[in-house]
């Protein structure tokens, strides 16, 4: 009902233990009580907002997330624009084409095998096209530059000696770790921030922001309990929400411990995978591409010596494609995966010590296939078979098992909560 006078008549509600305001205007009155939502930490005021209200400032994780990817994206330019200068000058600029073009040839299949995985890991695209750039252009930069220097600094002091050291035991674990840490930073929260409303009313947080979480309440979780009136106290959640496909089997009373899910396994399996496969094209196109212009310049010299040229100027090439773009394309794939799979194992388990061991010896295991890999090449055509026969094949069946397994799994719990009745799912 209205006043007599046509105005507005202010009545009385009550809303937990306090009377709000509730206004009326005409004949025509408000639907509804504004019920007060639990989640905010100040009353509404009491004064009517302004007519014209222009936009609220932008949510803190919306800001942060907006700078951590523009400081990713240029820092990632800036690497590829790095290597490609480094490449370039110890191939030149034909090696440089040649050992881009024929690196691009197993890209697709080791990238094919990985996006089958996916299907299970359901990895977002943004992260995949992150490891992929860390791979191809930071991680191998920091790998060409510390492993220069090492090289170096081994062969001055110990001699021959010196360069086999490096090859097999300072590159493997330089590679795997500049490798690893894109795991690292995509995996892991970058820090917390606390989810203060205060801002909307234009009320300072500094007082609220000094407050620590209550009881009861999940440090760095981003989804918590549901208070049914308003927290007294602000909680702490993470700038980057934990990912979908790092979330643990909960707890249940046949199972008290959390345990890894297979989609988490195999999340940790696809980017280490892609980040090594970004590694692996830009080293390949490297390597093509020296082979290719000694081979070039080899050619060069028997044409001035009166020799008539043939294909087999171009051995050294033909070897260096079989090699790392025939026999082993999923060899650096292999060794992050191995990291990937223990870091994941590491944030999802229920159990203290195997997460306090799983990323270590996931990165060890890595780094010593990796060593016995390099060493291998010394060996001659007929130890580095018996090597990749015996230790390789193996562990890329044991994987491809491992892939096979993770897809029946989580199809079956996929079919299995089908099944299952509405009230429970």
């Amino acid at each position: 009902m209205s006043s007599p006078s046509g105005g507005y008549r202010a009545t009385a509600r009550t809303v937990g233990d306090r009377e709000m305001p509730t206004r009326t205007a005409g004949t025509r009155a408000i639907p509804g009580p504004r019920t007060r939502r639990g989640h905010r930490l100040t009353p509404w005021p009491t004064a009517a907002p302004p007519a014209a209200a222009g936009p609220g400032p932008r949510p803190a994780r919306s800001v942060v997330l907006s700078s951590v990817t523009t400081t990713a994206v240029l820092a990632l330019a800036g690497c590829g624009v790095l290597i490609l200068q480094l490449v370039r000058r110890q191939t030149g600029t034909t090696g440089l084409l040649v050992g881009l073009g024929l690196a691009l040839v197993p890209l697709p299949f080791v990238l094919g095998g990985l996006a089958w995985l996916n299907q299970t890991a359901r990895v977002p695209l943004r992260h995949i096209v992150f490891c992929l750039g860390w791979g191809a252009f930071a991680a191998t930069t920091v790998a060409i530059l510390a492993n220069g220097w090492t090289s170096t600094y081994l062969t001055a002091h110990q001699g021959s000696l010196g360069e086999v050291l490096g090859a097999d035991l300072v590159t493997p674990v330089i590679e795997e770790s500049a490798k690893g840490a894109a795991l690292l930073l995509l995996l892991l929260p970058l820090g917390t921030r606390i989810r203060c409303h205060g801002h909307r009313t234009g009320r300072p947080c500094a007082s609220v922001l000094r407050r620590l979480p209550g009881p009861g309440l999940p440090v760095g979780h981003g989804r918590g309990p549901a208070l049914p009136h308003a927290r007294s106290r602000p909680r702490p959640r993470p700038y980057l929400r934990p990912l979908p496909y790092l979330r643990p089997y909960p707890p249940t009373p046949d199972r008290p411990r959390a345990r890894a899910r297979p989609r988490t396994l195999a999340a940790g399996v696809v980017l280490g995978g892609i980040t090594a496969c970004g590694f692996a094209f830009t080293e390949n196109a490297l390597y093509l591409g020296r082979a290719f212009t000694d081979d070039q310049q080899q050619r060069l010299d028997s044409i001035g010596l009166g020799e008539s040229p043939s294909l087999r100027d171009f051995d050294s090439t033909v070897q260096t494609f079989v090699l790392r773009g025939l026999l082993s394309p999923f060899a650096h794939p292999l060794f992050t995966a191995l990291t990937g799979l223990g870091l994941a194992i590491t944030l999802t388990t229920g159990r203290r010590r195997l997460a306090r061991i799983a990323a270590p010896a996931g990165l060890l295991l890595s780094m010593v296939l990796h060593g016995t890999w390099n060493a291998a090449a010394d060996l001659g055509t007929h130890g580095f078979l018996l090597v990749y026969a015996v230790l390789m094949v193996p562990c890329f069946a044991a994987l491809v098992c491992f892939a096979a397994w993770a897809r029946s799994r989580t199809a079956r719990h996929a079919a299995r909560r089908a099944r299952a009745p509405a009230a429970v799912r």
